[in-house]
This record gives structure tokens, C-alpha cells and sequence, in this order.
């Protein structure tokens, strides 16, 4: 058996503890490893190498993936999905592990339908994969936030500002729940979410009126705000251009915001982007076991033919679901989780 693995979309904290399980265990039952580079784009490439337990030594500590990793998607090239089964043939891969978000694993859903021999693993610093309880990636990328959120604390109370802190998230706002609820932020915004202007010059004006003199507020990337009723809330972007899988680059509400509410109040106010420090360095305990256990798992679905399904977390067990139950609806934050957060704008 001679099975592939590739590591797809935006990088990740526990990429190669995910490779690392899954050569080790392969090895184990006597199969071969083929590493495909940069995500699908390997595949259509044919760019690839031999994994060996010397190749995965020492990695697991280590951020990002030794793979490489792009956002190609195949069903945006012609004859991309031909290509695919062409190339996996020539290197004689039996089975393949796509380790990846929404769009690495929806390609890699569209490909099993056609007979193609894949399982996944969920990889997502955004946690929005439905049908798992977590992805990892997503707990090094809060503990990264909320470590920030706690250093800017300093500098907000020092000079009475109102700081901004915005987040990973585009269509779901884990992270900013999380890390925002964890750092004590005075009002977390989210795209689940629409919140009007006034709403939060309220929140800043009653912690002014008990003393407290600075504010702190967590904003995901992809949260919109409106300035009245009458306003149509619009997302930020920093580019129109779209990926292969029609994406826009995100990024900016936290200076807009920052403007209107400086504007509005005459409170000194600070906006802080975070960006892709949230996906760097080395992975935490939970990240490094769940990718660990993901990786594993994935080996042995292989073995048990469970094609066209992904690993995933349910409570403390790993358990396998198909991949329409995994990509075809975003995982995002609920009114009562939401409401948890509510309790502490004030």
C-alpha cells in the first residue's frame, strides 16, 4: 500500500504532528509514504517525494508543514480533476490523506464521489468545520490571541484608550470568542453577529462612567458593524480579487472602527491587526496530541476501506463522518454561546 498525504489552504499549528502520525502508523503495517508538495497543486505537478521516519523526525514541535501548502483548487483548472487521477496513478498511490479546511476537503469530497480513494483530516485555525468539535490549529491560534489581547491590557490602561484587536474569522468567530472571552475583552464582535455603532460607544460610555478609563475589543476579520438601521452593514476587505476557491482577502474593520469610534467619542483609540502571527510558531499540548490522533486515525481508516470520510472529535472520541456532513455547512457561532459573551459588555 502506498498511500499520499498532502497539506492544503492556509498553514497551521500541528500540520506535521498530523504527517508525523500518519507515517509512522503507515509504517507500522509495512506501507509507503508519499509526500505531495503544496497541497493539491503536488497532485497536478507531480511533485513529490518518499516520507521516512527520518523525514518526520523532530517536526513535531515545528509550525507550519513540511508539504508546503497552497490554495489550488483542481476544479479551477481544465482537465484538473483528470490530471489528479492521471498523477496518482503514475506514482502508483493507492489511497490519499488531505489534510485541510473547507476547501481542500470539499475538492477532496468532490474527487470520492468520483472513486477516488481519500480520507481527511480537519485543519483549521477558524474551527468552522462542521461535524467535529474542534480542529486543530484553532487552540494554538486562541492561545496566540489571547496572549495579546493580555499584552495590549497594559497599554489601553496605561493611556486610557479604547484598543481594537482584530482576529482570524471570516465567516465564523470562534477565535474572537474564545480568546476574547479568555482575555476579559469589553465587547467581542463576530460575523454571526451584526452590531450597530451605537451599541458599542454605549459600552465604552458605561466603563467611563465607572471609572474605568480604557476598553478592549476583539474583532473578527470577517464581523460587520452598521453606524444606524438605516446603514447596510458591509464586510472589509482588502482585496476584491478572489482565490481559486472565491475567496476575497479580508482585513481593516478594526482601523475603520477605531475611526468612527475616535470620531464619535474623542477617545484616544488604537487598532491592532494580528493577521498571521495567529497561525505561527510551534503548536500547542492539545494541538500537538489532537493532530497526533487525527493522523493515526486517518492510517486506519484507510485500512478499514472508509473512503470518502474525515476524522473528526466528538467529545473525547475520534470518530469518522462522511465529507458532506464535514464541508457542506460552515460550523459558526451560536445566539447562546454569543449571549455567554453579552454578559460581560459593560
Amino acid at each position: 500500500m502506498k498511500v499520499g498525504i498532502l497539506t492544503g489552504g492556509g498553514d497551521c499549528p500541528g500540520l506535521n504532528a498530523v504527517i508525523r502520525a500518519i507515517v509512522r502508523k503507515s509504517l507500522q503495517f509495512g506501507w509507503e509514504c508519499i509526500g505531495i508538495e503544496n497541497g493539491w497543486k503536488g497532485l497536478l505537478d507531480l511533485d513529490v517525494f518518499r516520507l521516512d521516519l527520518n523525514s518526520v523526525s523532530g517536526i513535531l514541535q515545528k509550525g507550519g508543514t513540511i508539504l508546503g501548502t497552497s490554495r489550488t483548487n483542481p476544479y479551477k483548472i481544465e482537465t484538473g480533476e483528470k490530471t489528479v487521477f492521471e498523477n496518482a496513478a503514475k506514482i502508483g498511490m493507492d489511497a490519499l490523506v488531505a489534510v485541510g479546511g473547507e476547501d481542500t476537503l470539499g475538492v477532496a469530497n468532490k474527487l470520492a464521489q468520483k472513486g477516488f480513494k481519500v480520507v481527511g483530516v480537519p485543519k483549521t485555525i477558524d474551527n468552522d468545520l462542521s461535524g467535529t468539535d474542534y480542529t486543530f490549529g484553532f487552540d494554538t491560534a486562541v492561545n496566540i490571541a489571547m496572549d495579546a489581547i493580555d499584552r495590549i491590557h497594559t497599554t489601553a490602561e496605561s493611556h486610557h484608550r479604547v484598543m481594537i484587536v482584530e482576529v482570524m474569522g471570516r465567516h465564523a468567530g470562534w477565535i474572537a470568542m474564545h480568546s476574547g472571552i479568555a482575555a476579559g475583552a469589553d465587547i467581542i464582535l463576530i460575523p454571526e453577529n451584526v452590531i450597530q455603532i451605537n451599541d458599542i460607544l454605549k459600552v465604552v460610555a458605561r466603563r467611563r462612567e465607572r471609572g474605568k478609563k480604557f476598553s478592549i475589543i476583539v474583532v473578527a476579520e470577517g464581523a460587520v458593524i452598521s453606524e444606524s438601521d438605516q446603514q447596510e452593514a458591509k464586510i472589509v476587505v482588502q482585496d476584491e480579487k478572489l482565490d481559486s476557491f472565491g475567496h476575497v482577502r479580508l482585513g481593516g474593520i478594526s482601523n475603520i472602527l477605531s475611526d468612527i469610534i475616535e470620531r464619535k467619542t474623542g477617545i484616544e483609540t488604537r487598532s491592532v491587526v494580528l493577521g498571521h502571527i495567529q497561525r505561527g510558531g510551534s503548536p500547542t499540548a492539545f494541538d500537538r496530541v489532537l493532530g497526533s490522533r487525527f493522523g493515526v486515525y486517518s492510517v486506519e481508516m484507510i485500512r478499514d476501506g472508509k473512503f470518502g470520510r474525515m476524522a473528526a472529535l466528538r467529545g473525547a472520541e475520534i470518530v469518522d463522518i462522511p465529507f458532506d456532513e464535514a464541508v457542506l455547512k460552515l460550523k459558526t457561532v451560536d445566539d447562546k454561546f454569543y449571549d455567554v459573551a453579552r454578559v460581560f459588555f459593560s
